[in-house]
């Protein structure tokens, strides 16, 4: 079993009527053969050099947990979104098209958005970047400081039926999310969080193996990893737990 602290907050109102918010963790066992790790965005270039440097710290130690999921049991999902491509006829992009897609899928439940804690309007980007390179498509491939597991892996692109068809048919419920960048594609993406909770998956949120897009010229004019706390206590809050993995047990 891999045992977690799951993080959650809820609502609350003390003696006098108002309201608070309070964060409270709770065990959880996870099957191994019910789990899987989605690596998300990882890619080798962004369009923010901010972006850029704080992904490259981060590969590493994404590489490093699920190099240790991999080995109890646990599927390692690479969803490089754009850039599948680069992987076409490798076994870890066979392997997830080995699978045929669902014929009919369970009726998604509405998942309501709320509005976010940070303002990324400008694109997030905290390096100043001028406005003809935000959003343009720099990236190649996925990191290859984050090692693929060719004979253990999937590879997905932004195809969240895609990616719900394998995992029901190979019976995951559980779904580990890491990587870029949590106020965007973790939880907006075709196999983002919201989404695959409308599809009745357990979602998890590693906390400490995700980063934001933020400038700290946008409210609420804090600091960059500040704007990461923010967004993870407000997925915390409104969507799924959250998770701090420094140990495999």
């Amino acid at each position: 079993m891999l045992s977690l602290s799951l993080k959650r907050q809820k609502l609350e109102r003390d003696e006098k009527g108002c309201a608070f918010w309070k964060g409270y963790t709770e065990k959880a066992d996870f099957k191994e053969s019910e789990t899987a790790a989605i690596l998300v965005d990882m890619w080798d270039k962004h369009w923010s050099k901010g972006a850029t440097l704080r992904c490259g710290a981060l590969a590493a130690k994404i590489d490093k947990t699920a190099r240790a999921l991999r080995d109890i049991g646990v599927l390692i999902i690479h969803a490089p979104s754009d850039v599948t491509g680069f992987y076409e006829g490798t076994e870890a992009r066979k392997r997830a098209l080995s699978v045929p897609r669902l014929k009919e899928y369970p009726k998604a439940a509405v998942v309501k958005d709320y509005p976010y804690p940070v303002d990324a309007s400008d694109g997030g980007s905290d390096t100043n970047e001028p406005k003809e390179q935000v959003d343009k498509i720099v990236w190649s491939r996925q990191t290859d400081k984050i090692f693929i597991d060719q004979s253990k892996d999937v590879i997905f692109g932004d195809d969240g039926e895609e990616v719900y068809s394998y995992l029901a048919a190979k019976g995951i419920k559980n779904l580990i999310y890491m990587g870029v960048h949590t106020n965007m594609c973790i939880l907006n993406r075709t196999f983002g969080i919201k989404k695959m909770l409308g599809y009745g998956i357990n979602a998890v949120l590693c906390g400490n193996l995700t980063d934001c897009m933020y400038n700290p010229e946008k409210p609420p004019y804090v600091r960059h990893d500040e704007g990461t706390r923010l967004t993870v206590e407000y997925i915390e809050k409104f969507y799924c737990p959250t998770v701090e993995i420094t140990g495999i047990t």
